[in-house]
């Protein structure tokens, strides 16, 4: 397809699906060499078979930063360096202010907050051994408006958007060539977009939007947002740095639907 990657390594978490899936395929077709990681080790093989000799899986739990040293050994062991990073894991549970379960919290401050803090911290030391490079940290619309039925996830996306711009203002400081952005997409068909109705049932929410056909509602697919990734990876924009860019065919810019936060003890009302 093209050269845009050529000679570049990437390493990118959550890769077995949706936005991590389609980002690897188009890398791979501009010439990367890459380190697909997930925990679904049979989507993430199967992957990796299908990309070519050029691609490496690793199962990698962004969690713990043990793995994260694991994962960047690998992939210098393999390939040299690396050049890229895509903080693309993540996970996502409903629930208010009031009414989230601690257990869901925890997971997902690990799982979207540790990953992308352990990823960057280990990514930047490699970079620098390499000679620079990119990181692009997955953030989500909803750290940048209100959605109360998503509380705690809109809470470790903010997180990520604003970690994105320190690790971005850290390495300008110090003059390395490493950049650092945020994407944050909106309304893409993946397969989490896709479990949250059953997940919003579950704890008596409805967030969906019903009867709003405009244009801004429709849904996206992975590769647009991997396109998005990918010239945020490439050598093109390397004057783009601490930058938090939205993906959501103007979600965020139109005061749009605002569905009701469910209060506690009382079941969901919609129109």
């Amino acid at each position: 397809m093209g050269d845009r990657l050529a000679g570049k390594v990437a390493i990118i978490t959550g890769a077995s699906k949706g936005i991590g899936a389609a980002d690897a395929r188009l890398f791979a077709a501009e010439g990367a060499q890459l380190v697909l990681t997930d925990v679904d080790v049979g989507a993430g093989e199967a992957l990796a078979a299908e990309l070519g000799p050029d691609t490496l899986f690793v199962r990698h739990d962004v969690r713990f930063e043990t793995e994260w040293q694991k994962v960047i050994a690998l992939a210098e062991e393999r390939f040299g360096k690396v050049d890229i990073l895509v903080n693309n894991a993540g996970v996502a549970n409903p629930g208010t202010p009031e009414s989230f379960r601690e257990e869901d919290y925890r997971f997902n401050l690990a799982v979207n907050v540790d990953g992308v803090v352990f990823g960057c911290k280990h990514a930047i030391a490699a970079m620098r051994r390499a000679g620079g490079g990119s990181i692009v940290n997955m953030s989500s619309i909803s750290a940048a408006r209100g959605e109360p039925n998503m509380a705690i996830y809109s809470a470790t996306k903010g997180a990520v958007d604003a970690y994105s711009r320190t690790v971005a203002v850290y390495c300008a400081q110090l003059g390395l060539p490493i950049r650092c952005n945020s994407v944050l997409p909106n309304g893409i068909s993946t397969p989490m977009i896709d479990s949250l109705p059953e997940k919003y049932a579950q704890v008596g929410a409805d967030t969906l939007l019903k009867g709003v056909p405009s244009a801004a509602n429709l849904r996206g697919e992975p590769q647009d947002v991997a396109y998005l990734v990918l010239y945020l990876a490439s050598d093109e924009s390397r004057w783009v740095s601490g930058q938090s860019i939205l993906i959501d065919n103007s979600a965020g810019a139109t005061k749009g639907y605002v569905p009701p936060a469910v209060v506690p003890g009382t079941a969901a009302t919609t129109d």
